[in-house]
């Protein structure tokens, strides 16, 4: 194991020392950030809004409950299917023309009169939000190795704030001026990122040109995992904590929307305000990694996040146990998933874009199974059942890391870092 975390630090040193582009400011980075958290929040926006666009197009509660999951599906195919395309092309090029197409999908969602229609364009939105991962292989790709950690946690605070935002945002505005104001707006955003980030990134020079065609490129994704465990044991723990996170932020709508709360959309969403406290998770976990503590932080992690469903499972009895849940999930996912990337593209950073691709295919995964689950087992069983869930999954994710705490800290990153420091 130690001989290949060697081999990834000197094929990381190589790199840097090989013409690799310079190191861009912070204020790239934060734009970095930006633009990944309002590219993402459009995979998010929907989870306030499930009852009025039901209403509104007269669907029936388990064709609405579709409406996260299908976005999610869209998702987990573009993971798969189009951010490997970042090992292959100009970066630059690939955002800007995702950006754009994106437009179009949300235009599409906004001007929609039939489920049929909304759910085409849910689909579509989600395929084309993966913009996200190319930009976070993009930022981690820039980054010095021995800062990588603190360049990942940046930008996966867009990611955090753009998630959690979404709701309040779209509640907001759905409260104002309906919820098809909410797609409109985003699409005016995303058109404007898209002619900003196409003259201030720079261009992908570290990028190198790959006889692989895009079948192989795909079926490379494949052949990674099938080599790496690292990769593997990582995408699980992505899995779980996601399946977790999309078990509360899916489902709690309902109960909030019941008595005795009875909250609006823009209250609802106002929760999501709470939830950026992980941002700050996702900042301090990057430079942890940064110091190879990259195993402690995600024993601890999981650990906060099987305890968040204590305090979860008195929502209906109180709104302040909500908020303290609420806090230490967030901060639990978004430390864990700030460590498997970091590590994961410690592996092969000339493989970044698929690699984190093919990581957050398991997302996706983790996050449908949480959304659909959640919904159908409140609507049999209540809010109880949906917190013995996510409890069910948290625990799941603990136990994987106790039982191969001595390979998920990933040597490729602890030795690269010692030997970059």
């Amino acid at each position: 194991m130690s001989s290949k975390g060697e081999t990834a630090a000197r094929r990381t040193e190589v790199r840097s020392a090989g013409g690799a582009a310079p190191v861009p400011s912070r204020g790239v980075f934060i734009l970095f950030a930006v633009a990944c958290g309002a590219a993402v929040a459009n995979v998010y926006f929907s989870q306030p809004l499930l009852v009025t666009m039901g209403r509104d197009l007269g669907m029936s509660p388990g064709l609405v409950g579709s409406v996260v999951t299908l976005t999610h599906v869209g998702y987990g195919l573009g993971l798969f299917f189009l951010v490997p395309l970042g090992d292959a092309v100009d970066r630059r090029r690939l955002i800007a023309a995702q950006l754009l197409l994106l437009v179009v999908a949300l235009a599409v969602v906004a001007s929609a009169r039939t489920p049929v229609t909304l759910l085409a364009g849910m689909v579509a939105t989600g395929l084309l939000a993966v913009v996200t991962q190319t930009l976070v292989a993009f930022a981690a790709s820039l980054a010095p190795p021995a800062g990588r950690g603190r360049v990942v946690g940046l930008v996966t605070s867009g990611v955090v704030i753009g998630i959690l935002l979404a709701r309040t945002a779209s509640g907001l505005m759905a409260d104002f001026a309906g919820w098809r104001s909410v797609y409109l707006a985003s699409a005016s955003l995303t058109a404007l990122l898209a002619l900003v980030l196409y003259r201030v990134l720079p261009r992908d020079i570290g990028a190198r040109p790959t006889t692989l065609r895009y079948g192989q490129l795909l079926r490379s994704t494949i052949t990674l995992f099938a080599r790496e465990r690292l990769l593997r044991l990582r995408a699980l723990f992505g899995l779980l904590i996601f399946a977790a996170f999309s078990t509360l932020w899916s489902s709690i709508a309902l109960p909030l929307s019941e008595a005795p709360y009875f909250l609006s959309h823009s209250e609802i969403g106002a929760l999501g305000l709470v939830g950026v406290v992980g941002a700050l998770a996702a900042n301090a976990a990057g430079r942890l990694n940064d110091r190879g503590l990259s195993r402690r932080t995600t024993g601890i992690a999981l650990a906060l996040l099987v305890a968040s469903w204590l305090p979860l499972a008195f929502t209906r009895s109180s709104l302040g146990a909500l908020v303290v849940g609420v806090i230490l999930l967030d901060l639990a996912v978004q430390a864990v998933h700030v460590t498997n990337q970091t590590l994961i593209y410690a592996l092969y950073p000339d493989a970044g874009s698929r690699l984190i691709g093919g990581y957050m295919v398991f997302y996706s995964v983790g996050s449908a199974t949480g959304a659909i689950a959640a919904t159908a087992l409140y609507a049999v069983a209540g809010w109880g059942a949906v917190c013995l869930l996510g409890a069910g999954f948290s625990c799941l994710g603990l136990a994987l890391w106790v039982f191969t705490r001595g390979s998920s800290s990933g040597p490729a990153v602890e030795a690269g870092s010692r030997g970059e420091g």
